[in-house]
């Protein structure tokens, strides 16, 4: 039997919730299959200078077999994706993993299915997002006015930050660090892990605890090629991709306590945000948050709060 060639790729380096993920994924894929498969894992494409989306294509074309990705990049292709972009809706991990894993996640497997070269092997967890800056303390929506914030490619992105009084900027991961150390924008927002291992926290001070996103990412993988491989490659595919998707979420979950523990209060100051803090960034974008409940409905998002 002829090796089966598999190649991986991320974004992120080696000490990442993700990147050890797809360490763990490629252990696991190795030891149902052995010497059935040769897998290549590239594990940070920014590091060669490409955009972390150009994943997206190569996934798409068949050049990498199988890349994690934020579900925040399918809405284009996947209109109900949206709703895992809702702002401040998600407060348990677990309740948005079981939706994940149920009836929402089937439903988005299906419709990128069949509209794309994407088969979802599993939803990885992209953190809970905090606002961090270099201007001054995030506690209520009017401090966010005139800041120029770091956006991903989501249009519910955009629109809340515009609503908080954010001026939004889209830029690519790879244009991210270079936007932060340089001043070109002043605030961005990430989970606590990519705050620290992209370094900022050596240039912003504030960090605001306000968990506004809850992000997602897909393990996706050229469909065309899994279609192609024997039901035992398929079935041990499946059985690792879910190995890997229990281990990467507990690396995140840990990640949010090992973070914060780490943090010197006397480089950065952390803003834990009291409920009527909290609340008020919530009421300022509730009308966006309602103008989907009505688009998608209760029975699609409902899972999620």
């Amino acid at each position: 039997m002829v090796a089966i060639d598999m190649r991986f790729g991320g974004y992120q380096g080696p000490a990442s919730v993700h990147s050890r993920a797809l360490a763990v994924l490629k252990q696991e894929i190795e030891a149902r299959l052995g010497a059935a498969v040769r897998i290549a894992v590239d594990g940070n494409i920014v590091a060669r200078g490409q955009k972390a989306s150009d994943l997206l294509d190569m996934v798409d074309s068949g050049a990498l077999t199988l890349c994690y990705f934020s579900t925040s990049y399918l809405g284009r292709l996947v209109p109900e994706f949206a709703v895992l972009d809702l702002p401040f809706l998600v407060r348990d991990r677990n309740k948005a993993y079981a939706a994940l894993d149920g009836r929402l996640g089937a439903l988005l497997t299906e419709k990128l299915g069949g509209c794309s070269n994407y088969r979802i092997l599993g939803f990885w967890d992209n953190g809970f997002r905090h606002f961090s800056n270099r201007v001054r303390p995030i506690r209520r929506p009017a401090d966010c006015r005139g800041l120029r914030i770091r956006n991903l490619f989501s249009e519910l992105h955009v629109r809340t930050f515009e609503i908080l009084g954010f001026e939004a900027v889209t830029l690519d991961v790879r244009d991210l660090v270079p936007a932060v150390q340089n001043g070109e924008i002043d605030a961005q927002d990430n989970p606590l892990t990519n705050i620290r291992n992209f370094g900022f926290l050596d240039h912003h001070r504030w960090i605001t605890l306000t968990g506004h996103f809850f992000g997602s990412a897909a393990l996706l993988c050229h469909a065309p090629s899994y279609e192609s491989w024997p039901e035992e490659v398929r079935a041990a595919v499946d059985a690792a991709a879910a190995v890997a998707t229990s281990a990467q979420r507990e690396f995140a979950a840990a990640e949010d306590a090992a973070v914060l523990a780490e943090i010197d209060p006397e480089r950065n100051k952390i803003i834990h945000l009291t409920e009527d803090e909290r609340a008020a960034f919530a009421a300022a974008v509730k009308p966006l948050v309602d103008a989907q409940f009505d688009r998608f409905g209760e029975e699609l998002i409902g899972d999620l709060a």
